[in-house]
């Protein structure tokens, strides 16, 4: 097993314990998040480690059970892509279950970028 896919596995296990401390210590002081949704045609770029980190605790305040399983992780050199499906329930009684990827960028030892993108169910389908 690769450093990058051991540094992958541990994010991802990071996230689905919402320890915000051990996924922003992977993550490079001018870490930049790629949001999937956002008014720029990348998303909402998020820069930086506590705006970053604020994104990703709104993500979880909104959807308190929040998990991404099945990740599947892509390396090539200082990029990766992980493959995973979401679950959760929003704050508002929402369940919500979608298959996304995180397209990553390392620096060193850390993730430098994670963009993220997610398929839209349609309603009623």
């Amino acid at each position: 097993m690769t450093t990058r896919q051991v540094l992958l596995d541990a994010f991802a296990d990071a996230f689905n314990r919402h320890d915000l401390d051990a996924v922003m210590s992977m993550m490079t002081e001018d870490c930049v998040f790629l949001a999937s949704a956002g008014d720029e045609v990348e998303g909402k770029r998020i820069v930086g480690q506590q705006a970053v980190r604020e994104a990703f605790a709104a993500i979880l305040a909104n959807t308190p059970d929040a998990q991404w399983r099945d990740a599947e992780h892509t390396i090539g050199g200082d990029r990766a892509c992980t493959r995973w499906r979401f679950t959760g329930t929003t704050v508002g009684g929402t369940a919500v279950e979608t298959i996304g990827c995180d397209l990553f960028h390392f620096r060193g030892d850390k993730i430098w970028i994670k963009d993220t993108l997610r398929k839209q169910p349609s309603p009623g389908t």
